[in-house]
C-alpha cells in the first residue's frame, strides 16, 4: 500500500461523516428509521478505513510522516499564502482508530436507546457531523484548519447536547457549552495569531522547524510562553479544565450516548490532543502552568463527584478529574503516559457512560409502565439490586470501574501509574512535590466514588421491589458495546506486560517529541526524566495500588457492609456536604460576578442605547421635523405667498387692461387722443 493511497483513505474517513449528515439532514424523513442504518454503516466505514491506516501505519511507515499540503488562498504581491493538508504520523493514526470505534459504537448504541424519539433521524445527523468535525481536528496540519474544525465541534456538540431543546435545561446547557468554549477559543485565537504573525505560516512542521533556529515572537521567550498559555486556553475550554471545566455536567441534559461521544474520545479528548500535537513549542513556564492546571481540575471534579446522586453527574465530574490527569500528565513531560490515557480513558469512560444509559434506559421504562413521573430514572438512591437484573450491564461497569480505579490487568492502571510515576520524578527534578501529592490522592478519591457508585447501582435491595421484577437487561444493541469496550479495558490490548505498558505497542510507537524551544530546561526535555520515571515506577505502582485499594475499601465498608453510615457524616459536616454537593459553588459564583458583570454590562449598554443613542437620534429627528414644519410654514406663507401674490398682480392689471381691449379702431383712437392731453397737460 502506498502512501497515497493512506492519504486517500484519510480523506474519505474525513468526509463520509459529512455525506453521512448531509443525507439525513436532507432526506431523513423520508428514511425514518432506517436512518441510524445508514449512519451506522457510513461511520463503519470510516472505522474499517481508520483500522486500516492504523495497521499500515504502524507496520510499514512507523517512522514516516505523510503528509499532503495545498494552497488554499494566495494572496499574490504579499508572498503569503494559508495552505490546507492532511498529515498521517502514528498520533494520527491512533486518534482516528479511537474516534471511529467510539462513534460506531455510540451509533449501534444509539439505535435502541433512541427509538422513538421525535428527532431520531436528525439525530443521527448531528452525530455525523460531530465525528466530521473531530476527525477534521486529528487530521489537519496545521493551526487553520484546527481552528475551522475546532469551532465546527463546538457547533455539533451544541446541537447534540439540546437536542431536546423543547426542555428548558438542555437548551440552557447546550448554550452554556458554546458560551464557554467559546472563552477559551478567544485565547486559542489569540496564541495562533501570536505564532502567524511570527512565522507567516499556520504549519505546524513550518512553526516548529522556525522555533528551532532561535526565531521567536517578538524576539521574547516570554512571549513564547504567553502564546503558549493562550493556545492551551482552547484546551480549557475543550476538556474542562479549571477553571472553564463547568460546562461539561452541564451537557448530561443531552442523551444518554451523546455523553459517552462527548465526554470519552472525543470533543473532550480534543484539548489533550491539541496538547499533545503542539507539545513541542511549549517552554518550561507554560509546562508547570498546564501541569498546575490539570492537576487542581483533577482534585476539584474528584472531590465534587462524591457528592452527587445522579449517575450521569457522578460519570460526568469523573470525566473532567481524568481529564486533568491528563493535561497534568503532558504538564510534567510525561508525554506518552498522558496521551496513552487518553486512549485508555476512552474505552472505559464510554462503557460506563454507555452502561449508565442502560440502566437508565431499565429504569425510565418501568417507571413509564408504572406512570410514576415523580421518580428520578438517574438517581443512584433510586436504584440497587440491578446486579441480578442486568448481569451484562453490571459485568461489564465492573471492569469499566476497576479501570478507571487502577487496579491491576486493567488498561487503566498502566497509564494511570505512568502519569504518577511521571509526577514522583517532575518533583525529584523541579521540587513542585504538591503535584504527585494531589495525584496519588486524586487515585483514591476515584477508586472511592466510582465503588461508590457501583455499589448503590446494583449491589443491595432496590427501593421498590414491584418494580426490581420488571427490570431487565437491555437489546443486543446497547449490550454489544458494552462487551467490547469492556474487552479493551484490559492490559493485553495494549502491552503483554500487566505491569507495565513501556515494551507494548503503544509506547513503540508515540514517542514523545523533542522540544523545539530554544535553551528549555523543563523536565519535559531533560534527559533524566525518563530515568527518574523508570526510577520511580515502583514506588508509584505501590503507592498507586495503596491509596486506589484504601478507596475502594472504605466504598465497600460505608455503601456495603454498611458499617460507616455517610448520614451521619453528612449530618457532622453539614458545610463541607453542601459545599461539595453545591460544585464548590462555581456556578453561584460566576452568577454573582463573571454574568451578573455580563448582564450589568449589557443592561447598562442597552440603557446607553436607549437613552443617548436613541436619544441622539429621536433628538435630530424632533429638531428636524420642527424645522421641516416650520421650513413647510414658511414655504407656504411666503415663498407661496409672493409668487402668488405675483400671479394675482398679473391677473389682476390683466383683467383691467383686458377692458381696454375692445377691437374698435375709434376707441383706440380716443384712447390716444387722451393719452396725449393727458402727457400735454402734465408735462407742460
Amino acid at each position: 500500500m502506498t502512501e497515497t493511497l493512506l492519504l486517500q483513505f484519510a480523506t474519505a474517513i474525513l468526509f463520509i461523516p459529512l455525506v453521512s449528515f448531509l443525507i439525513l439532514i436532507f432526506f431523513g424523513k423520508k428514511l425514518s428509521k432506517k436512518s441510524s442504518l445508514v449512519g451506522l454503516t457510513l461511520i463503519g466505514s470510516t472505522l474499517l478505513l481508520s483500522l486500516i491506516i492504523f495497521f499500515t501505519k504502524l507496520n510499514f511507515f512507523h517512522d514516516a510522516t505523510i503528509d499532503y499540503t495545498f494552497t488554499w488562498v494566495n494572496f499574490g504581491s504579499s508572498e503569503i499564502t494559508i495552505d490546507l493538508g492532511i498529515m498521517i504520523d502514528n498520533m494520527t493514526a491512533v486518534m482516528l482508530v479511537v474516534v471511529t470505534l467510539v462513534s460506531f459504537l455510540v451509533h449501534l448504541f444509539s439505535i435502541s436507546y433512541m427509538e422513538g424519539d421525535i428527532r431520531y433521524s436528525r439525530y443521527f445527523a448531528f452525530l455525523g457531523i460531530f465525528s466530521f468535525s473531530m476527525l477534521g481536528i486529528i487530521l489537519t496540519n496545521n493551526f487553520f484548519m484546527m481552528y475551522v474544525f475546532w469551532e465546527l465541534v463546538g457547533l455539533s456538540s451544541y446541537l447534540l447536547i439540546g437536542h431536546w431543546y423543547e426542555k428548558t435545561s438542555a437548551a440552557n446547557a447546550a448554550k452554556k457549552a458554546f458560551i464557554v468554549n467559546r472563552v477559551g477559543d478567544i485565547g486559542m485565537f489569540t496564541g495562533i495569531m501570536i505564532l502567524w504573525s511570527t512565522f507567516a505560516t499556520f504549519s505546524f512542521d513550518e512553526v516548529f522547524h522556525g522555533l528551532s533556529l532561535g526565531i521567536l515572537p517578538f524576539d521574547s521567550t516570554a512571549w513564547l510562553t504567553a502564546a503558549g498559555i493562550l493556545i492551551f486556553c482552547g484546551a480549557v475550554g475543550k476538556s474542562a479544565q479549571f477553571p472553564l471545566h463547568v460546562w461539561l455536567p452541564d451537557a448530561m441534559e443531552g442523551p444518554t450516548p451523546v455523553s459517552a461521544l462527548i465526554h470519552a474520545a472525543t470533543m473532550v479528548a480534543a484539548g489533550v490532543y491539541l496538547v499533545a500535537r503542539v507539545f513541542p513549542l511549549f517552554t518550561a513556564d507554560a509546562l508547570i502552568v498546564i501541569a498546575y492546571i490539570g492537576v487542581i481540575t483533577a482534585f476539584i471534579s474528584a472531590t465534587i463527584a462524591m457528592a452527587q446522586n445522579d449517575i450521569k453527574k457522578v460519570l460526568a465530574y469523573s470525566t473532567v478529574s481524568q481529564l486533568g490527569y491528563m493535561i497534568m500528565g503532558l504538564g510534567v513531560g510525561g508525554f506518552t503516559s498522558g496521551f496513552f490515557h487518553l486512549v485508555t480513558h476512552a474505552s472505559f469512560k464510554a462503557g460506563l457512560f454507555l452502561g449508565s444509559g442502560s440502566v437508565i434506559y431499565a429504569m425510565h421504562h418501568v417507571l413509564h409502565h408504572h406512570n410514576d413521573h415523580h421518580t428520578d430514572p438517574q438517581d443512584i438512591r433510586n436504584m440497587g439490586g440491578l446486579k441480578k437484573k442486568m448481569p451484562i450491564t453490571f459485568w461489564t461497569f465492573l471492569v469499566f470501574t476497576l479501570a478507571i480505579s487502577g487496579v491491576p490487568l486493567t488498561s487503566g492502571f498502566l497509564s494511570k501509574d505512568d502519569i504518577l510515576a511521571g509526577t514522583l520524578a517532575f518533583s525529584d527534578l523541579t521540587g513542585h512535590t504538591l503535584i504527585p501529592i494531589i495525584a496519588f490522592t486524586v487515585a483514591g478519591l476515584t477508586a472511592f466514588y466510582m465503588f461508590r457508585l457501583l455499589i448503590l447501582t446494583f449491589f443491595g435491595t432496590h427501593k421498590d421491589e414491584n418494580r426490581l421484577n420488571e427490570i431487565h437487561e437491555s437489546p443486543w444493541q446497547m449490550t454489544t458495546p458494552l462487551i467490547i469496550f469492556a474487552a479493551l479495558s484490559f492490559f493485553f490490548f495494549y502491552s503483554p506486560s500487566p505491569t507495565s505498558a513501556s515494551d507494548g505497542w503503544f509506547y513503540n510507537a508515540i514517542e514523545k517529541p523533542e522540544s523545539v524551544v530554544p535553551e528549555n530546561v523543563s523536565a519535559a526535555s531533560i534527559e533524566s526524566f525518563e530515568e527518574a520515571v523508570h526510577h520511580n515506577h515502583g514506588t508509584a505502582m505501590f503507592l498507586s495500588l495503596t491509596v486506589a485499594g484504601l478507596g475502594i475499601l472504605t466504598a465497600f465498608v460505608t455503601y456495603y457492609w454498611k458499617k460507616i453510615n455517610p448520614e451521619k457524616i453528612m449530618n457532622t459536616f453539614p458545610s463541607l456536604h453542601r459545599f461539595l454537593s453545591m460544585k464548590w459553588y462555581f456556578d453561584e459564583f460566576y452568577d454573582r460576578t463573571v454574568i451578573w458583570f455580563t448582564m450589568m454590562t449589557a443592561k447598562v449598554l442597552a440603557w446607553f442605547d436607549f437613552k443617548i443613542i436613541d436619544g441622539i437620534v429621536n433628538g435630530v429627528a424632533t429638531v428636524s421635523r420642527i424645522t421641516a414644519n416650520g421650513s413647510g410654514k414658511f414655504d407656504n406663507a411666503v415663498v407661496d405667498g409672493l409668487v402668488n401674490l405675483t400671479a394675482y398682480s398679473i391677473g389682476f392689471f390683466g383683467l383691467i387692461l383686458r377692458t381696454v381691449q375692445t377691437g374698435k379702431v375709434q376707441s383706440y383712437l380716443a384712447f390716444a387722443i387722451v393719452g396725449a392731453l393727458m402727457i400735454f397737460f402734465f408735462f407742460n
